[in-house]
Formats: C-alpha cells, structure tokens, sequence
C-alpha cells in the first residue's frame, strides 16, 4: 500500500476524515463525496483488496490498529471514524467484550486517538459503530469503559441506536456513539435534543441511566431528525438468475421446508394462497424441541423484509431466499449482489469474486444510507458549526 506521504491534501471546504477497521470502505461509501478520506486502515488483506478495488491505495494502510502511530497518518482529521469488530460484544458471541481478541481491538484506536490528541491532532469527532449488544455486554460495563475512555480523551458524547431498516429492507440495529471534543461542548450542545424513539432503544436507556454521574454529565442525547419514508421491499432487490448462486433442486427445498415448526409452515401457507409472487427469506438456527433437543429449525419472514445479514461462518449463518408463487416454492442462498443492494451500496461497488468473501465482506459492514443520514443531519450540521465561514466554500 502507497505510504502516507503521497496521499493528497485536503481539499478546500470538505471536511476530512480517517476511517479505522475500515473493511470495504462502506463508511466511506457512506460519507463521501462531503467528506474528504486522508487515511484508512485494516487488518484483513482481503478487505484491503477490497477498499483498493473500490476506492484505490492511496489513503489505505493494512495492518494491526495497535502498530500505528501518528506519523502514518497525514494532516489533521475532523472526524475519526471507528467500526471496531463486534464479536465479543455481540449476543452471539463469547461474552468477553472488550477484554476479547476481537472487540478490545477498541483499545487500539483509543491509543491513537490519545497519540494524535498528545500532539494536538485530536479529531474534532470520532464515531464508534458497533452492534446493538455493545449497549448490553457485561451488564453494560463494556459500554460504560467506552464511555469512560472517551472522557479521559476529552470528549464529550452519546449513543445513538440507528436500524438499517429504516433505510433499507434488512433488520439491522447499531449503536453509533458520536464524540465531540469537551472544548467545542458548547457549541455542540446546539446539536442536543431529548431522546427519540427512532434513535434509541430501551436497552441503551437503562444502560444510561446506570452510568456514574460524571458520565452522565459527559452524555449528549444528539438530535436526529426521523428517517426518510423508505421505498424499497425485500423483492425489489432481489436477482431473477444470480451467476454466485443457484437456485436449489426440488429436493433439497422441500428438505428446508421440512425443518420448519408449524407456525413457520402455517406462514408458508399463506404465502401461497395470495395467489402472486410472495418473496422471504429464512434462517436456519438451533432450537430446542417439545423433549428438549437441539433440533435445527427453518425459521421464515414474509414482511418484505430481510433478517440481520452476518458474517457466512457457516450454512446456518447465510440467509435463504424462498419465492412463492402459488403452489410453486424455489429457495437458494443470498447472493452476493443482493446482500450488497441490502446494505445500500451501489451495483457499481465492486464485490470479491469468492461469494463467500463477498458475503463476508458486506456481512461485516455499514448500512451506507445511515451513515449518509448520521453525516448530513449531525456529523456535517457540527463540523460547519465548528468551522469559519471564510473556509466554508464549495470544494472545486
């Protein structure tokens, strides 16, 4: 990867920013064109392929968060973006948090944003994007050490709980924690509103009300306006005859409608007395029987909208397309493409030839139209209100 130093300058008027954990660039996806991306990094070299293919080397660095230092990154950034790995912190994971392999990869970017704010670079924000289970894990202690670090850094901040399908046909709840620095708390408290019940959970409001006082004190509710109406159904994305998957043979359809539980079935059903074109998706997860076995059961969803897309571990974890059509039911997997439409991103975004690092890829990654909503109704609202008006210009 082409070292910092022959990266470009910051164009007048955009905002910059650096991305971490950065995976595909779904961030960047996300924040571009308003925002201008200086340095970018992540581990995984297939993710790095990935982000060069989409957005070239130039900005990108691949490596380990803990190896960097201030000087591989140029200039100084007005946002830090940070989409540090969820598989400790998740409900499906192990439970370790930010003490994990994964998740306490946090502490490295904490240690970068202490080496930058050490040398009078800290970003004017930074933005954590994890799952929804970082609000709970540990009983919320893993949240709470965020939010404690993130005040030892000088900022002050606050969770906000944003759903993908609120923008996209995909369940897909995240926590985004959006710290401003403590000297512009001031000014970034115009950006502060009550709670909302498209921003926020239940689960992130108990964990608030448990956080010490001076946390609480360091917490913002940020103001966010509500979601756009959206105007796409699960079926509208959906590929007639995708070139990654195949549609499955009679048998082994109706081997997947077999695991199904009689509620399941009896939505199956109903799907097929409509009389059109009814498409859903299923998942196959591990339930316990009327004996109390482990059994795997077909779990299906006919309301247009597809379940929480994840990382293809395993059969189990890819989400199955069923189309019914009368006495007619296909299914085969999620192709690639159609989990790349579910995340907001272009079909001109160019995806691993490997389904399974395609899927692995987008699985890991950001809603693209949630973070265009964060940045135009928060993220750039703050950074105009934090930057001279003589500097305010459209970039060229």
């Amino acid at each position: 990867m082409a070292k910092c130093m022959e990266r470009s300058v910051p164009v007048m008027g955009r905002p910059t920013f650096y991305e971490f954990f950065a995976g595909g660039g779904m961030a960047r996806a996300g924040l571009q064109p308003d925002w201008q991306c200086l340095f970018a990094n992540d581990i995984d070299p297939k993710k790095a392929k990935a982000y060069a293919a989409n957005w070239g080397a130039d900005e990108f660095r691949l490596g380990d968060i803990h190896d960097l230092t201030p000087t591989d990154m140029p200039g100084r950034a007005d946002l830090a973006w940070a989409s540090f790995p969820c598989q400790d912190l998740s409900l499906a994971g192990n439970g370790r948090g930010l003490d994990g392999a994964r998740s306490g990869a946090f502490w490295g970017f904490h240690d970068v944003l202490h080496a930058l704010k050490v040398r009078d670079r800290a970003p004017t924000i930074a933005v954590l994007e994890n799952v929804g289970g970082a609000v709970t894990s540990n009983d919320g202690r893993d949240f709470e050490t965020v939010c404690r670090a993130l005040k030892s850094l000088g900022y002050v901040f606050g969770g906000l709980m944003l759903d993908g399908v609120h923008f996209v046909p995909q369940s897909r709840p995240r926590l985004f924690i959006v710290a401003i620095q403590v000297h512009s708390a001031q000014l970034a408290d115009a950006f502060v509103g009550s709670t909302s019940p498209f921003w926020t959970s239940d689960a992130l409001q108990r964990t608030f009300n448990r956080l010490r006082p001076d946390l609480r004190k360091s917490w913002r509710w940020w103001q966010l306006p509500p979601p756009p109406r959206r105007n796409t159904a699960l079926s509208d994305l959906i590929i007639e005859d995708p070139t990654d998957v195949q549609w499955h043979a009679y048998e082994e359809t109706q081997r997947i409608l077999s695991m199904m539980s009689e509620i399941n079935s009896e939505k199956l059903e109903e799907a097929r007395k409509e009389g059109r074109r009814v498409v859903g998706t299923i998942y196959r997860r591990t339930r316990r029987d009327d004996r109390g076995r482990k059994v795997q059961r077909a779990e299906v969803r006919f309301d247009s909208i597809a379940g929480c897309l994840r990382t293809p571990l395993g059969g189990s974890s890819r989400q199955t397309i069923v189309v019914v059509e009368g006495a007619r039911v296909r299914t085969r997997l999620l192709s690639a493409r159609e989990a790349a439409r579910l995340m907001g991103l272009s079909d001109s975004y160019k995806l691993p030839a490997r389904y399974n690092d395609a899927y692995h890829l987008v699985g890991d990654g950001l809603v693209v139209p949630a973070v265009r909503h964060l940045s135009q109704y928060l993220l750039l609202p703050i950074m105009r209100a934090f930057t001279p008006s003589s500097l305010l210009v459209a970039a060229e």
